[in-house]
């Protein structure tokens, strides 16, 4: 029987990279009202990762589905996904705290999630941004691994799949070079930057986007307790750095260092 790819990409919606983040007024979050949103940069590098799969073998890749857990306006994301070249997708619509703010929801609650759903879809391949850059927690992927009970491979640069064996080649920076993973499906994959370029993508694909299967389901459909376990007491931004100055001599230096407390 040929392999068949049925593929899960979770996405997140944050504020866009070219945004500087701000702390609100209250001094426990970062300030979303007026600031623009898109798809998070890692989860665009694993949609473009799941569609070139596809366009590397007709018959591999079955499905293509994206998921988000978060406001009705994470609909705007996964429609950014589903231009990219997802076939469908699916909202993981998260209660409202008051007009402006859903609830924040923590790695955990977000891998739970995410393993409900991957258990309904009946998919064998999770690829997913190996963080978002809001809070760049990187551990949902990980943890979503753990609780499947699946063989992960994260920070992927590149990934290869036989499919005569089922086994996916991943390829991964470290810090003395280049590692390599080899594992049989179902796996978990999180990428890194170094993976591809995501396509740019065409007017025509915007509007096939909206057509696209899309659907909402609950944290209480799929079983999952999403109340929060964490509190955030306060938020500060690090104190800004003074210039530097120059000294004459050695000596001066080891003064300078020993007012500093640095010797």
């Amino acid at each position: 029987m040929p392999l068949r790819l049925n593929i899960v990409v979770p996405v997140k919606r944050v504020i866009d990279f070219a945004i500087k983040p701000r702390i609100n007024a209250s001094k426990n979050a970062i300030e979303t009202n007026g600031v623009k949103f898109s798809l998070n940069p890692f989860c665009e590098i694993a949609v473009e990762e799941a569609v070139r799969l596809r366009e590397s073998s007709k018959d591999l890749v079955e499905s293509i589905t994206l998921v988000s857990a978060g406001s009705a306006k994470a609909q705007d994301t996964l429609r950014a996904g589903l231009a990219l070249g997802a076939d469908k997708a699916t909202l993981i619509e998260i209660p409202a705290i008051d007009d402006s703010k859903s609830l924040e929801l923590e790695p955990l609650a977000v891998a739970k999630l995410l393993r409900a759903f991957v258990k309904k879809s009946n998919a064998n391949l999770v690829i997913m941004g190996k963080q978002a850059i809001d809070d760049d927690s990187n551990q949902t992927g990980q943890m979503l691994a753990g609780l499947l009970n699946w063989s992960q491979a994260t920070n992927a640069s590149k990934v290869t799949v036989d499919e005569a064996s089922g086994v996916v080649t991943v390829s991964r920076e470290v810090d003395g070079g280049t590692e390599t993973l080899s594992a049989p499906l179902p796996l978990v994959i999180t990428t890194d930057l170094r993976l591809n370029t995501p396509r740019y993508t065409k007017l025509q694909d915007i509007m096939k986007a909206k057509k696209k299967k899309t659907e909402k389901v609950s944290p209480e459909s799929l079983g999952v307790d999403i109340s929060s376990r964490l509190e955030i007491l306060s938020l500060s931004e690090p104190p800004k750095r003074t210039g530097g100055g120059k000294v004459d001599s050695v000596d001066a230096l080891i003064g300078k260092l020993k007012e500093t407390g640095a010797i």
